[in-house]
């Protein structure tokens, strides 16, 4: 994990890359040393329905979720959620210069207990990863 959903408005299609925006994300996550490769998945997704504070139809939102497996320090979830943040605001300062732009960031753990998951990039990825480390001459 991280599980990271971005809902946003559809007025920002013509404004914002989502998808420069979901790989910025996904870098930050990976940079944060929480989370393994095969691990972060960023999705964008968007609304074409919502009513938005006075109504004005150039307001615009970015809600954001971060969803984390059980487990990690306080110190580690407020890190991850920072950085995100930090992110998510330079790629967004021309929205966020704008008195009609909201920006939500949020993260969540996930009850592990009530929570599967199938995932047969994790293999690949790491078995790649190991190979990578001997090319490399590191035998841990």
């Amino acid at each position: 994990m991280p599980h990271v959903t971005m809902e946003y408005s559809a007025n920002l299609e013509p404004q914002v890359d989502f998808d420069a925006l979901c790989r910025a994300i996904h870098t930050t996550g990976i940079a944060t040393g929480l989370f393994e490769l095969g691990a972060v998945r960023v999705r964008a997704v968007k609304c074409d329905h919502y009513a938005i504070a006075d109504l004005l139809p150039q307001n615009s939102f970015i809600d954001t979720s971060i969803r984390i497996g059980l487990g990690r320090s306080q110190a580690e979830k407020e890190r991850l959620g920072e950085a995100i943040n930090a992110t998510m605001n330079k790629f967004l300062a021309a929205q966020l210069s704008q008195p009609y732009f909201a920006l939500s960031i949020e993260v969540r753990e996930i009850n592990t207990p009530l929570s599967w998951k199938s995932n047969a990039m994790h293999p690949r990825i790491r078995h790649l990863a190991k190979a990578s480390s001997l090319d490399k001459g590191n035998t841990e």
